[in-house]
């Protein structure tokens, strides 16, 4: 008997939402997407997308959420074809889903260290997961030690920063660790006050302005907290 998850479907565009999971890529490079979108209108789409039917949609809504393939539908869509080749999977729950476009997406596409973290504040705040320890357990279930402390780290920098800090998917796993290990340490109200003035600045005049803090920090000085609630985003 032939596996259904392996069988192909052409499913209408309009009955797929893209945004049915939380994504973990939250840019995209506009040259990258228009290579792509060229390359599927002279040579067709080489690899199908992958969706998984959604339980009891309302009536109109998209029948099917989007697993895997952010970026071909979306040349599909720019190309204005009414159908997209499909493989129908059927995860056990939201959560396996989340697990099976993260593996995805690490095999085919670099994901930055902020947009994994971005992800798995996404699932909190969501409420796909009751904490990030469970969200790290199901989407990465195979980092170290270290790296899960890193990644922890980051989740932090992202739940502070996420509305603040310009262009951040560029940031490099040093800065992030960076920020991280100032925010454990209490840094959080002079981190914030250091970025008021430039909340419009480039990603580097932003890094820069940020400069005066670690100065601070390798003195030992002992930085004023100004009064906000912890990581609500500064």
């Amino acid at each position: 008997m032939t596996d259904p998850t392996l069988m192909l479907h052409e499913i209408p565009i309009d009955l797929i939402d893209a945004d049915a999971l939380p994504r973990d890529r939250g840019s995209d490079d506009p040259e990258a997407l228009g290579e792509l979108t060229t390359s599927i209108l002279i040579e067709g789409l080489r690899q199908p997308v992958e969706v998984f039917h959604i339980a009891d949609p309302a009536p109109g809504a998209a029948e099917y959420g989007l697993i895997s393939g952010f970026r071909r539908l979306a040349a599909v869509r720019t190309l204005g074809q009414p159908t997209i080749r499909a493989f129908i999977r059927q995860p056990d729950s939201i959560p396996a889903a989340l697990a099976a476009m993260v593996s995805e997406n690490e095999a085919r596409s670099q994901i930055s260290p902020w947009e994994e973290a971005r992800l798995v504040v996404t699932c909190l705040q969501r409420e796909v997961f009751p904490n990030p320890d469970a969200a790290l357990d199901a989407l990465f279930p195979m980092l170290s030690r270290q790296k899960r402390s890193r990644m922890r780290g980051h989740v932090l920098v992202v739940e502070c920063f996420g509305t603040t800090l310009n262009d951040p998917e560029h940031l490099t796993v040093a800065r992030l660790d960076r920020l991280a290990a100032a925010l454990r340490s209490g840094w959080e109200g002079l981190l914030c006050d250091a970025l008021l003035s430039c909340r419009t600045a480039s990603a580097e005049s932003q890094w820069a302005a940020l400069a005066p803090c670690w100065t601070r920090r390798l003195r030992r000085t002992s930085p004023h907290r100004a009064a906000r609630a912890p990581r609500a985003g500064c």
